[in-house]
């Protein structure tokens, strides 16, 4: 209806005129955030091991074992340091404030680690991009997770560590084109320019509206609405808006009537919250002690087992396996929606696993065998569970437990990667056994996830309560079954209104007269809307101009209706959310 349509950006009451209108652009946009975010991570991981095998850089920072494994894990000190406080700055500050300065420690670490003098200020600025690194990995998911339309966010959150192939192929490509610099540029560029998708990601902050959840919870709920409107198409009257803004409102109310706070305590408050949280933390052990980061951080010791010690033949493939895995990991995330995430995981984990199986040989046919088992390997990994370390977490923790629980979860993911150190140590001992040894932790992986996961494919934030407490806290239909002809949308406002609440929205709607007026002039606008417009215009000229006064008395100490004292009612109009 096109009385209904989003006012031109200069007439938002809230959202800033930057922001897209259209919900297309819009959504693009947030999974850019998503894509440029992750890039920076991306970039460090393959960076680190592109230096690697330089010889300047081994020759000024890298001379012994101690030390190569020294400037790879203290990423992931960096980030164990920032990311059990995050929660608390998020939840004050907001998603956006989060990642701004998230971008910020990373620009400022990436400039010390380039203009480095001494091994002491490389690893100041390695820590402090971790540092970076760590409230962006909590902040990102968390804000994608709540903001991006429900059909999207699969997709969207899966292309956050999927954008880390896009930074190991930018590093790789980099630190093929500065290798042949003698002197100590060759490694210093490649550092430097780790400040560029940081720079990235604070303009695109510009862009992109609040976490509408985030707004519900701190009372700016015309705020929210108006932010729910504009990524589900500007339009308040959409049956798909009116339902997740009361879906978002109740529940949130819900959790704060049980006393549910944003601090440690609410994670283990009850065994619904328990479970959420152990399947959070979940995920970081199946993604960080698998094998990956060996490859990730040690590909140049790993090829020297295999006998291709040429650092040209090294960065050679370095690159061509990073487009493996961006290929791979996007494909993974665009059919995660479709799979489902039990699925997504466990196929990744068992292909991982039979990759193991394959590498084991120590002779000249197998130590080629163990270069493909690399592909094979990162390929398993990069569909699976490449996608499937930020889906799975934010899906499963309710509101009041997302920024703390995403908090902890980024903590065991960093803390974790920090026994990366021991593997230098391990190749060094065992060769390529290492990679077996990781690898084979798949078994008990898949275990928990046939057994223990719970899947959340096709259901919103919201709706995924039900799978844990057993019931929705929201009397709205789920997403998924709100029909689109206009006798299911009547049938749905019929159920999910109670009879007296029916009564009151009759009383209350007379600013509503128009929209009526228009959907019956014009019934191809606006279909699933248009019998319930004429019952509003037929209850105004009947009942409206006797019965308006009971309307408003019924109104006080009634709690929310599930539509109609949502987004289309007379106080969420009147405090200026959206006019039409």
């Amino acid at each position: 209806m096109d009385t209904l349509v989003l006012p031109a950006a200069h007439h938002r009451q809230y959202v800033s005129r930057f922001v897209p209108g259209n919900a297309s652009v819009l959504s693009a946009i947030i999974i850019l955030t998503s894509v440029i975010d992750s890039t920076t991570i991306g970039y460090d991981g393959s960076l680190i091991g592109s230096l690697n095998v330089m010889a300047p850089y081994q020759a000024y920072l890298a001379s012994t074992t101690a030390l190569v494994s020294l400037n790879s894990c203290v990423i992931f000190v960096g980030g164990a340091t920032s990311a059990p406080f995050v929660g608390i700055l998020i939840n004050y500050l907001g998603r956006r404030y989060g990642m701004l300065i998230a971008a910020l420690f990373e620009i400022v670490g990436a400039i010390l680690q380039g203009c480095a003098t001494n091994l002491g200020m490389f690893i100041a600025g390695r820590f402090l991009i971790g540092f970076g690194s760590g409230i962006a990995a909590v902040t990102a998911p968390t804000y994608v997770a709540e903001t991006s339309p429900p059909k999207w966010r699969a997709f969207a959150l899966g292309m956050y560590y999927t954008s880390w192939a896009i930074g190991t192929l930018l590093a790789a490509g980099v630190c093929y084109g500065t290798q042949t610099i003698p002197n100590n540029w060759s490694w210093r560029i490649p550092s430097l320019l780790q400040i560029v998708p940081a720079i990235f990601c604070i303009v695109i902050l510009a862009f992109i509206p609040e976490s509408p959840r985030w707004l519900v919870y701190k009372g700016e709920t015309s705020h929210a609405l108006e932010v729910l409107a504009i990524v589900n198409g500007g339009k308040i009257a959409d049956p798909s808006v009116q339902l997740q803004y009361q879906e978002i409102l109740d529940t949130i109310e819900y959790e704060k009537s049980e006393g549910a706070t944003l601090g440690l305590r609410e994670l283990f408050k009850s065994a619904a919250n328990r479970k959420r949280l152990f399947l959070a933390l979940s995920v970081a052990p199946l993604v960080q002690i698998t094998g990956s980061n060996i490859i990730t951080f040690y590909f140049g010791s790993m090829l020297d087992s295999a006998g291709i010690t040429d650092s040209h033949t090294q960065l050679e493939i370095n690159v061509i396996l990073s487009v493996w895995q961006l290929v791979v990991a996007t494909a993974g995330s665009l059919l995660a929606e479709r799979i489902g995430r039990k699925w997504l995981a466990g196929l990744s984990c068992t292909f991982c696993g039979l990759t193991a199986k394959y590498g084991q040989s120590s002779n000249q046919s197998g130590i080629y065998g163990t270069v493909a088992c690399v592909f094979l390997f990162l390929g398993a990994y990069s569909f699976g569970l490449t996608p499937i370390t930020v889906i799975y977490p934010p899906e499963v923790l309710t509101y009041s437990m997302r920024g703390t629980g995403m908090g902890l979860f980024t903590f065991l993911g960093k803390s974790c990667g920090v026994f990366s150190w021991v593997f230098p140590y391990m190749l060094n001992a065992i060769g390529w056994k290492t990679y077996i040894v990781n690898a084979s932790w798949n078994v008990l992986f898949i275990f928990i996830i046939v057994f223990f996961w719970v899947e959340t494919k096709g259901l919103t934030l919201e709706e995924i309560d039900e799978r844990f407490d057993g019931v929705k806290h929201s009397e709205v239909c789920n997403l998924n079954q709100l029909g689109t002809s206009k006798e299911d949308v009547e049938r749905e406002i019929e159920v999910a209104t109670p009879q007296w609440l029916k009564f009151e929205c009759v009383m209350r709607y007379h600013f509503v007269y128009d929209v009526a007026s228009d959907t019956v002039a014009n019934p191809k606008l606006c279909k699933g809307t248009q019998r319930f417009g004429e019952a509003i215009l037929t209850s105004f000229c009947l009942f409206v101009p006797i019965l308006s006064d009971v309307g408003e008395l019924l109104g006080k100490g009634k709690g929310g209706s599930p539509l109609c004292a949502g987004p289309l009612s007379a106080t969420a109009i009147g405090d200026g959310a959206i006019t039409p």
